[in-house]
C-alpha cells in the first residue's frame, strides 16, 4: 500500500512540476496561428520528424471507445451489485473506488480543457484546440490499467489472465505511440498524460489495497 501510494505522489508530483516547466521553459511561438509551447526547440524538431498523419489520428481517436467500453462495463457491474445487494454500501469497495477514481479523472481532463497549457501543433476540423495534456492518452492509461487490475482480482483463469494482459499491453502501447506520432500531439502533452494517468492509477491501488486490509482485519 506504502509503496503504491509514494510512487502515486511521486508521480502526480512530478506531472505538476512538468506542467510548470512547459509553461516557462524554451515557450516559443511555434504551433499554429502563432500559437505558443514550451519546450519549443524539442517540440518542434519532434513535430517535424513525425508529420501529421490524419489517419492514424482518426484510428486513435475511435479506438478511444474500447476504454469507454471498459468503464461502462465496470459500471453495469457495480449498478447490478446495487440493485442485487438493495445498498450502495454493500456494492465491493474497489468497484466503488474505481468510480471514485474515473470521476477524478474525468475532472482532470476538464480542467486542462478550461485552463489551456497549450494548443495542438495542428488544426482539428479548422479549430485550434487545447492539448496538453493528450486527453485520449490519459483516458486510455488510466482505463486500461484497472482492467489488468479487476481481472487479476476476480478471475481465476489463467489463460483469461494471459489475454487480458497481452491485449491491454498492446492495445495501450498501439494507442500511446499511435497518438504520440500521429502529429496531433506535441511530444511534451504525452509525456504528460503518461504522469498524470499513472499517478492518479498508484493512488488508486493503494486505496484498494488499504481498503482490503480494513476489511481483513475487520473480519478478524
Amino acid at each position: 500500500m506504502k509503496r503504491n501510494l509514494t510512487i502515486g505522489i511521486f508521480l502526480l508530483i512530478a506531472f505538476a512540476l512538468w506542467t510548470v516547466l512547459i509553461m516557462f521553459v524554451d515557450v516559443q511561438a511555434v504551433g499554429v496561428n502563432g500559437s505558443k509551447v514550451g519546450f519549443a526547440t524539442f517540440n518542434a524538431w519532434f513535430h517535424q520528424l513525425t508529420g501529421v498523419h490524419w489517419t492514424l489520428y482518426t484510428v486513435t481517436d475511435w479506438l478511444g471507445l474500447v476504454p469507454l467500453a471498459v468503464c461502462l462495463c465496470f459500471g453495469c457491474l457495480g449498478l447490478c451489485q446495487l440493485i442485487k445487494r438493495r445498498s450502495l454500501f454493500k456494492v465491493d469497495a474497489d468497484i466503488l473506488l474505481l468510480g471514485g477514481y474515473y470521476i477524478l479523472a474525468i475532472f482532470g481532463y476538464l480542467f486542462f480543457e478550461m485552463v489551456p497549457i497549450n494548443y495542438r501543433p495542428a488544426l482539428i476540423n479548422g479549430f485550434l484546440e487545447a492539448s496538453y495534456p493528450s486527453s485520449t492518452t490519459l483516458l486510455v492509461l488510466s482505463v486500461m490499467p484497472t482492467l489488468l487490475f479487476q481481472i487479476n482480482r476476480r478471475s481465476h483463469n489463467k489463460i483469461i489472465k494471459n489475454v487480458v494482459i497481452g491485449f491491454v499491453l498492446l492495445f495501450s502501447a498501439f494507442m500511446v505511440i499511435g497518438r504520440l506520432i500521429s502529429g496531433v500531439h506535441w511530444a511534451t502533452d504525452i509525456i504528460g498524460s503518461v504522469l498524470l494517468s499513472f499517478g492518479l492509477f498508484k493512488l488508486y491501488q493503494s486505496a484498494v489495497t488499504a481498503t482490503d486490509m480494513r476489511n481483513k482485519n475487520g473480519v478478524q
